[in-house]
């Protein structure tokens, strides 16, 4: 399987290109701000055909790029029906002063197509199978990416803001809250193995296993599961 990951704009954001191998489907995970001529250069080094784009979440600093990065190759964005109006109105997900200064006079709409996200479903695109989790406490309509285990691999999950190396998600933008993202760290995370890669929105890559034995936010998640 190929990953190709690069840190999108100011925000660095991690944006990922997934294919099963050089030439072939792909799809794109999160291109945010100034992600088009990056996702260009990927496709162009792997010779890559993009099927789709899917989101984690609607923050802007992951759907900066979605409507132009859909536009130029003509392929759909799925996206969680809670975070939906983020991409025609991202402002709604940031502290009203926060979005006037970022985003004052610029417009955003959504892609010519989208298609809505639910809690376990199963995408299967680029040849490749992922398995959706709702996983609110970020934003209402965050969810992770699962790759399930197979020969070369173990299972990679793609944890957009809910899971980072040593940290998690901020919960104090509009639509977020605490409690809710420990419970989507205990059903979501706590249950996978040691083993599963991490590739999550900011920073490294990590391992379920790292985080269970280090990140203070998931041994509190594991603490309220059985309490």
């Amino acid at each position: 399987m190929l990953v190709a990951a690069f840190p999108a704009g100011s925000f660095a954001t991690n944006c990922y290109v997934l294919a099963p191998a050089p030439g072939e489907e792909c799809v794109i995970i999160d291109p945010g701000q100034d992600a088009t001529s990056r996702v260009d250069e990927v496709l162009r080094e792997h010779r890559l055909k993009p099927v789709a784009v899917v989101l984690t979440h609607g923050h802007i600093d992951h759907i900066w790029s979605v409507a132009p990065v859909c536009g130029a190759r003509d392929v759909p964005a799925y996206i969680h029906p809670d975070d939906r109006e983020l991409l025609s109105n991202p402002t709604k997900g940031l502290d009203r002063l926060v979005g006037e200064q970022l985003l004052g006079g610029l417009s955003f709409t959504e892609p010519d197509s989208v298609e809505e996200l639910t809690d376990r479903m199963v995408l299967r695109l680029a040849g490749l199978e992922f398995v959706v989790d709702h996983a609110p406490g970020h934003t209402p309509g965050s969810v992770t990416f699962r790759l399930p285990a197979a020969d070369q691999h173990p299972d990679v999950l793609f944890a957009g803001d809910l899971l980072f190396a040593g940290s998690i998600g901020r919960t104090d933008l509009p639509g977020g809250d605490y409690p809710t993202i420990l419970r989507s760290l205990a059903r979501v995370c706590l249950p996978l193995p040691d083993e599963t890669a991490v590739l999550p929105g900011h920073g490294p890559q990590t391992t379920v296993g790292q985080e269970r034995a280090t990140n203070p936010f998931l041994a509190e998640a594991l603490e309220e599961r059985l309490s």
